[in-house]
């Protein structure tokens, strides 16, 4: 017996994304189950319709109506699957907090997602941007994950490799953008677990409090602290986190900022590139705490651009070009935008 789906027609999406943005939705359909989803795909009016997945709205920047059937993904549930010799298996709905997942996992005894504290967002969104924080990424915890294909129907099950990470990327933006919808995620989480402390902001606690061999609870509190006093919470003031991608430059390019200016705040990768750290740049610039409209840039952190009440689409975006033109003029570096501008 199928659960009948929940459809409503001209929804205002203000609620469902982080930064507050008001757009109405063409029809938006709360999906529990993969069933569900299933439903959608194959009903009568829907499955012609295209679609919009959405998620926890975190990584999103509404500048319009959405003339499309939205998906909201609400399938819950969260349990240790597996035991191997080398890892733990977590297999968790996509609709959970990203958040209180990796707080879940800690209360379980289950470490390894510490690092990447308070990433806003859903489950299943944190493949499609291959969230990252902190030194660990997404796809070094990735087992596989399950997903409905939106033409077929179908059942899919992708192995982590089979995803295509790269830097703030997956298949999900690519090849797979808005035709699979994500359901489950299976989390391998590595035994025995090894702290990831090799981060700048992680030393400077270790120096502060003497603590030199943090557990994971330590690192999730640590991470919970710098993050709260440098990003605002969406439930005060309208945000999407870190708006722009770090650049990655090569070592050349990396040489000639420094020459111009050896303040920049750089760190060398393993294949010999290097990322600047493009808060610094907004800053450089004199964004942090301007405004453009009811848009601005947040005071204590330059990679973060806020609503200060009733701002549209269209001056986040406004304000976004402005700052990118900006470090483009002043460092040749063209800024990505991180979320997904509709």
């Amino acid at each position: 017996m199928h659960q009948p789906l929940d459809v409503a027609r001209g929804a205002n999406l203000r609620a469902y994304n982080t930064f507050g943005l008001s757009a109405a939705a063409q029809t938006l359909v709360r999906v529990q189950t993969e069933a569900q989803v299933r439903q959608v795909v194959n009903h009568p009016e829907l499955g012609r319709a295209p679609k919009f997945i959405l998620g926890g709205g975190s990584n999103l920047v509404l500048t319009q109506d959405v003339q499309a059937c939205v998906i909201k993904v609400e399938i819950k549930g969260r349990e240790l699957i597996e035991t191997r010799d080398d890892a733990w298996i977590v297999e968790v709905g996509a609709g959970e907090s990203w958040h209180d997942t990796v707080a879940w996992c800690l209360d379980q005894g289950l470490p390894g997602l510490e690092n990447m504290a308070l990433i806003p967002g859903t489950v299943g969104a944190a493949p499609v941007q291959n969230i990252g924080a902190y030194g660990v990424e997404l796809k070094d915890r990735l087992d596989s994950l399950d997903g409905v294909d939106m033409i077929t129907g179908r059942m899919v099950t992708l192995a982590a490799d089979q995803c295509r990470f790269g830097y703030r990327d997956s298949v999900f933006k690519q090849l797979l953008a808005g035709k699979t919808v994500i359901t489950k995620v299976r989390l391998r989480l590595p035994r025995p677990w090894q702290p990831v402390t090799g981060y700048m902001e992680l030393e400077r606690k270790m120096a502060e409090t003497g603590i030199t061999q943090p557990d994971a609870r330590q690192i999730f509190n640590w991470i919970c602290e710098i993050r709260r006093a440098k990003l605002p919470d969406p439930a005060t003031i309208g945000n999407a986190g870190s708006f722009f991608k770090n650049p990655v430059v090569t070592a050349e390019q990396c040489r000639d900022i420094i020459g111009r200016d050896p303040e920049i705040v750089h760190y060398a990768l393993p294949d010999g590139s290097f990322k600047l750290a493009a808060g610094w740049m907004i800053d450089a610039c004199g964004w942090k705490g301007k405004s453009i409209g009811r848009a601005g840039v947040y005071d204590k952190q330059a990679l973060v651009l806020v609503n200060h009440g009733g701002a549209s689409g269209a001056e986040v975006v406004t304000l976004a070009r402005a700052i990118q033109e900006s470090v483009y003029g002043r460092f040749g570096i063209r800024l990505e935008p991180e979320p997904v501008v509709v």
